[in-house]
């Protein structure tokens, strides 16, 4: 799945939108998505500008991401609301920086649904080295 077919599923534009191609699905399975990590991003201005380091509440953002469309994949369209919210994060952990030029695989891990409620587990790899990992939850719904 292209960048577009990202953007069918989830509602971030850029600069916020963090992942660029799905290279796997399985809906209520898993899935595996790719970031092209590249000195254009705006975050590197600031983080930090003479040794830039991509900030790894970000990289749980793309693996956020990454797993709002396996949660949008595998949710009935009927319960499917076009927001999804990020409800929280457990068991993070950075291993290495992640630098410009580096391309990120994110690998996520359905772990539990109940109703619109999603329980996800990721990595965040490097040349197959884990850069990050994290439990995540989000959920489906609409704004107040």
């Amino acid at each position: 799945m292209d960048i577009q077919g990202i953007m069918k599923l989830i509602p971030h534009r850029y600069p916020f939108i963090m992942i660029d191609r799905i290279l796997e699905i399985l809906p209520r399975e898993k899935i595996v998505a790719l970031k092209n990590v590249t000195i254009n991003e705006p975050f590197f201005q600031g983080h930090f500008p003479e040794s830039p380091i991509m900030p790894g509440v970000l990289i749980i953002e793309a693996m956020a991401q990454a797993g709002a469309v396996l949660a949008a994949k595998s949710l009935d369209k009927e319960l499917r609301d076009p927001l999804i919210f990020f409800m929280g994060m457990d068991k993070v952990k950075f291993r290495k920086p992640v630098t410009p030029g580096d391309q990120l695989i994110f690998e996520i891990t359905f772990l539990k649904r109940r109703g619109k409620v999603f329980k996800m587990a990721g990595i965040a790899c490097v040349e197959k080295k884990i850069v990050a990992e994290a439990e995540l939850m989000a959920t489906f719904g609409e704004r107040e």
